[in-house]
């Protein structure tokens, strides 16, 4: 309500003083001539150009400097480094550019306005500055978009053979995970299979499913390639985990992949944030419904060593749900008893 009132106050002030110029503007129109008038409103105009272009330019680098911290994140995947220097190379020559071109077309309207001493020089063409603004422009742009297909090469090659499967679903309006167990292959699913207990729709005629657990966490070993498969169960999402560099959508029918190296466990990034309380998280950036703002995983990157001992501590999805055995093939049924038996006792 504060804000509003203080909207309306400003909108009101602005409206006062817009009225206030209107009437000087028709005062000077009865004393004066209008080429008297024109100058004085091109001299007015240059001068608040001037004075906006200043005050803008302290603005933007009071502003950048200020919130750096806010929107450079610390980098805690390998190819986070390669993403993030090409950005920069990019923002600080188009950074450049901006402000040169800025400063230009305000100098210019302020250096160049109307005056009746002066006469404006005409020129058809100029073939020379044509052939400057049109190739250096293109070479630098060309040399931009190289840089960036390197980078895109790299971060979107296959993953490494000893990559970390990990199959990540959206849905409305949350994220779940599914992991291979000690066969490290993950088992087919079929999307006619999806129903409130069996939400990834894991196909039971697949025998690697059979050990295929679905944490309620996201955990990563560190130093080690890890491989996100990605799909979506209803509408569009899209993976977002701004620490790794990593985004990439979900979406229906039409599987995804993203692979990286996590480089900075989460005990690490706490002490480097000097916060206790840090987590990684993956968020949901494509708008997919009213709980869109819901959509939050954990994320845990362990050593690798603590990482392992998490994947033996957790159980198959289908000894948790043993019910489900019954949707196995009578020619597989007993190797998964006896799976599901193996499994129990060890937890026992």
């Amino acid at each position: 309500m504060i804000g509003f009132s203080i909207a309306i106050g400003v909108f009101l002030v602005l409206a006062i003083l817009l009225l206030i110029f209107r009437l000087h503007t028709l005062v000077n129109v009865m004393k004066q001539s209008d080429e008297k008038i024109g100058s004085g409103f091109n001299k007015t105009n240059a001068m608040i150009g001037m004075v906006f272009m200043v005050l803008s330019f302290i603005l933007l680098f009071w502003y950048s400097i200020k919130n750096f911290h806010i929107y450079q994140l610390p980098i805690a995947s390998e190819h986070g480094v390669l993403t993030d220097r090409m950005f920069w190379i990019t923002t600080a020559i188009t950074g450049v550019v901006f402000i040169i071109t800025q400063f230009l077309l305000f100098y210019f309207a302020y250096k160049y306005q109307h005056s009746s001493k002066r006469k404006a020089l005409y020129f058809p063409d100029n073939n020379k500055l044509e052939l400057i603004w049109t190739i250096v422009p293109s070479i630098v742009l060309t040399s931009l978009v190289v840089y960036g297909l390197i980078v895109w090469n790299k971060v979107m090659s296959p993953a490494p053979e000893n990559a970390e499967v990990i199959e990540i679903m959206g849905y409305q309006f949350a994220w779940r995970v599914r992991y291979p167990g000690k066969d490290e292959t993950l088992g087919a699913y079929d999307f006619r299979k999806i129903d409130a207990t069996n939400e990834f729709g894991l196909d039971l005629t697949d025998r690697a499913a059979f050990d295929d657990f679905t944490p309620r966490e996201l955990h990563l070993p560190k130093d080690q390639p890890v491989e996100f498969r990605i799909r979506a169960r209803d509408v569009i999402h899209s993976v977002f985990a701004p620490h790794f560099r990593l985004k990439m959508d979900a979406v229906p029918g039409m599987p995804t992949r993203f692979w990286f190296v996590p480089t900075k466990s989460t005990a690490e990034m706490r002490i480097e944030t000097g916060n206790p309380e840090f987590n990684y998280e993956i968020a949901c950036t494509e708008v997919c419904g009213m709980g869109h703002f819901s959509m939050r995983l954990l994320v845990v990157v362990d050593e690798p060593e603590e990482y392992e001992k998490w994947k033996a501590e957790q159980v198959p999805w289908l000894t948790k749900n043993p019910e489900y055995i019954a949707q196995v093939p009578e020619n597989l049924k007993e190797l998964a008893m006896i799976k599901s038996q193996i499994e129990t006792t060890t937890l026992n």
